[in-house]
């Protein structure tokens, strides 16, 4: 497993390093360290550490990004390299917002890629989404044109890649679930289950349960409605396919900051609003704290294998480094 957290860094008032930590376990719950921790170089080191997503796993590669810069790294290898950041321009006196980034493969072209969403606007009622692709095989950014992208918002627990496909949440006349397909490059929508109820105080998150792709309606950590509600947890049996969204349970009532990512098949691990990581356990319902901790809002957690995929460059100019 591969766990994030940031730590305030003494004497100062606003600045925090960001670790990764690389974790195994011979059971569930006895965490052991592989290798050395690894302070992440390039990212932010502000308090806006809560923004930081872990990209991946994608054949053993994972990106961590704060929207601005990016790092791809191996964790099984300890390589790493920063990705360019994108060349181009708005016009003047008009704003940029990164709403959202992916990370993929390729498998027709056999080309890794990064897709970044953003906004641009001069007045904020008038918004046009723009596409760009980051090809690993030419390490050049492109436009992608032509296509219509609905409204990207960021939660903690959604940027996930399954399926070959790349998914965040969206805003059309509902909350839905945009798609970027990595070989085609194109998007698509999906649609989420009928009977989930928009204003209960809950917000949303996606993991991957048991092969397939879950969304999670949890207590919203910025509203102010109580926080001791139930977690509504629901599988999709057949991708893309709206009506086999199936209720898996109900779990709680719970207070979290937010889910992150399921471990053993069973265990849903949480963060709660101290920055304690937690576990639920699917099947007995038993909650155990896990001895990691950080910074509230900070912790991020990711289950890879280990793989000697190489960190994909074009050319010997581009520097792979080692941590």
């Amino acid at each position: 497993m591969l766990f994030k957290h940031s730590i305030k860094q003494k004497d100062e008032h606003d600045l925090y390093k960001n670790i990764l930590s690389f974790l195994s376990s011979e059971n569930a719950f006895d965490f052991k360290p592989v290798s050395p921790n690894f302070e992440v170089p390039y990212v932010t080191t502000t308090s806006a550490c809560v923004f930081l997503q872990l990209i991946g796993p994608c054949n053993g590669l994972i990106a961590i990004t704060d929207s601005f810069a990016t790092v791809l790294f191996n964790p099984t290898t300890r390589n790493y390299r920063s990705i360019p950041a994108c060349p181009f321009g708005i016009p003047k006196r008009f704003r940029r917002s990164i709403s959202g980034i992916g990370f993929g493969f390729d498998s027709i072209q056999n080309n890794y890629k990064f897709v970044r969403i953003s906004e641009v606007y001069k007045d904020y009622m008038d918004k046009d989404m723009k596409v760009d692709i980051f090809d690993l095989s030419t390490d050049c950014w492109r436009e992608l044109n032509g296509q219509q992208v609905p409204l990207v918002f960021w939660t903690s627990c959604s940027e996930i890649l399954y399926n070959n496909a790349f998914h965040w949440f969206a805003s059309t006349d509902d909350t839905i679930i945009l798609c970027f397909e990595m070989s085609t490059e194109n998007f698509y929508n999906m649609e989420l289950p009928e009977s989930c109820h928009w204003f209960d105080g809950k917000t949303d998150g996606l993991i991957i349960l048991n092969n397939s792709l879950t969304y999670i309606r949890y207590p919203d950590p910025l509203s102010n409605r109580p926080t001791k509600v139930l977690i509504d947890i629901w599988i999709m049996k057949e991708y893309n396919k709206r009506e086999s969204w199936i209720k898996r349970c109900s779990i709680g009532p719970i207070t979290i900051d937010t889910p992150l990512t399921v471990w053993k098949d069973d265990l849903l691990l949480l963060q709660t609003k101290s920055g304690d990581l937690i576990s639920y356990d699917l099947n007995s319902h038993e909650i155990r704290d896990l001895n990691l901790h950080g910074y509230p809002t900070s912790l991020k957690a990711v289950i890879y294998k280990e793989s000697l995929t190489p960190i994909p460059r074009k050319g010997d100019s581009i520097v792979v480094q080692q941590f």
